[in-house]
């Protein structure tokens, strides 16, 4: 896509090395799961906050849940299982983004 350039993309060498470079940096890990704790509606995200999504047919390793600072659901209707991980991805990263006013100023 054209907007790519404008994303910082960095590769590590596995969870381990991500993780060590995260917690360097600081801010919270901050997990979408179905297994969360805290509602996206009653969550506040903070400056610096580094959202990780899993797989759709799997979720993330018990580790990777285990190291997370917190651990946030979305809300479904009843008898829904999950949303896919992009449509998670946009809402939670715009609801972020809102609360953090993150979010682009212009209407262009």
């Amino acid at each position: 896509m054209d907007y790519a350039g404008k994303a910082e993309i960095v590769r590590h060498d596995g969870w381990s090395a991500f993780l060590d470079s995260h917690r360097s940096k600081g801010g919270r890990l901050v997990l979408l799961t179905t297994r969360g704790a805290e509602r996206l509606d009653a969550f506040r995200f903070e400056a610096g906050d580094c959202l990780l999504f899993g797989r759709e047919s799997a979720g993330v390793p018990d580790e990777v849940h285990a190291a997370a600072d917190k651990r946030v659901v979305i809300p479904l209707a009843e008898g829904a299982r999950s949303l896919n991980v992009a449509m998670a991805a946009g809402i939670t990263l715009f609801e972020a983004l809102r609360q953090t006013e993150g979010l682009p100023r212009s209407l262009a």
